[in-house]
């Protein structure tokens, strides 16, 4: 089965006045990797989960088991978090809400960025979703991905993710405490095929 990914990833830190990372700025639907980093914090935490197994994480998504592989991804993070020796994320609905939209947003309008066509950042979207005030102290970040094929399964994003140091290290990072996962059937390119998959990372300081 022909399969393609494609991923992103930006993290930035807010502290009292919030100033988001500077945005990639290639718009080509053929890069494989796009990611930028800022700075988060340095605060160190001690180390209480335990690796889990997980289930679901080669399911091809559909819309009868979309929320299935949304829980598996969830869970792979937070395996991944556990092997590392670091806290686990927990599903937060207001990450979700941005990362959802996010996700809608590029499949509908053909694009692939964490910057929207009106100029929106993903920590516009994470402030008006209400997760956190813009000018509270915070720490957040954001993967993107699409695939098709085995590519679009839990497994398949979460390797891509693994694979690229900009996304590894969002899901390796000691400050993040929740996280929101936002499937979209549909990839930017063709929304009749494949998955479009944003993660919203965050922690509240």
């Amino acid at each position: 089965m022909l399969t393609k990914k494609i991923i992103a990833a930006v993290v930035t830190t807010g502290l009292l006045v919030a100033a988001p990372a500077a945005q990639a700025k290639s718009h080509r639907k053929d890069t494989t990797v796009k990611a930028t980093v800022a700075l988060g914090s340095k605060k160190t935490v001690k180390a209480k989960a335990a690796a889990v197994p997980c289930t679901n994480t080669d399911l091809m998504p559909t819309a009868q088991n979309v929320e299935l592989v949304r829980a598996a991804i969830l869970c792979l993070h937070n395996q991944i978090r556990a092997t590392a020796g670091l806290p686990a994320l927990k599903d937060n609905a207001r990450l979700r809400k941005a990362a959802l939209g996010q996700s809608n947003d590029m499949v509908v309008n053909g694009y692939f960025d964490h910057t929207s066509l009106d100029g929106d950042t993903f920590v516009d979207r994470i402030v008006s979703a209400g997760y956190t005030k813009r000018n509270d102290g915070w720490t957040l970040g954001e993967n993107l991905a699409w695939g098709t094929g085995d590519l679009s399964t839990a497994q398949g994003v979460m390797d891509a993710w693994m694979n690229s140091a900009g996304h590894k290290a969002n899901i390796l990072k000691k400050a993040y405490r929740e996280v929101g996962i936002g499937i979209r059937l549909g990839v930017p390119s063709d929304n009749g095929v494949g998955v479009t998959i944003t993660a919203d990372f965050g922690v509240k300081l």
